[in-house]
């Protein structure tokens, strides 16, 4: 064999994989064979709606996980839940202010994070 038959060879397996390559692509894209999920954005189950230091250790957190709120108090090595709470309303108000949910928090939550934040220091 010279060499001109190993590089048509080599030339022709490199031809084929990509053509593979190109076929498993496109199946997978439209979706074609069965199995594979269609390519395209999924829709995202959790956000983080707000963020607040309340000091140099502990954190208060807002999250949204499948239309449930949950207010977190984070610490170096403690987490808390203050607050569940499901929602039935859209993410953004009229202003377009994601965490316009926090300012609807009931005064017996932060009520309750103060006691928290005051037993912690004591």
């Amino acid at each position: 064999m010279e060499f001109a038959d190993y590089f048509r060879f080599l030339a022709a397996l490199i031809f084929v994989l990509t053509l593979i390559g190109i076929l498993a692509f496109v199946a997978k894209r439209f979706g074609i064979v069965p199995g594979f999920a269609r390519a395209g954005p999924k829709p995202k189950r959790i956000a983080i709606l707000e963020n607040t230091l309340i000091d140099s250790r502990r954190r208060l957190v807002l999250v949204r996980h499948d239309m449930t709120e949950h207010l977190l108090l984070l610490g170096n090595n403690s987490e808390m839940v203050l607050d569940s709470t499901p929602c039935a309303h859209k993410d953004e108000d009229a202003d377009g202010n994601p965490a316009a949910r926090i300012n609807d928090l009931s005064s017996e939550v932060f009520g309750r994070l103060i006691h928290v934040v005051r037993d912690k220091r004591s």
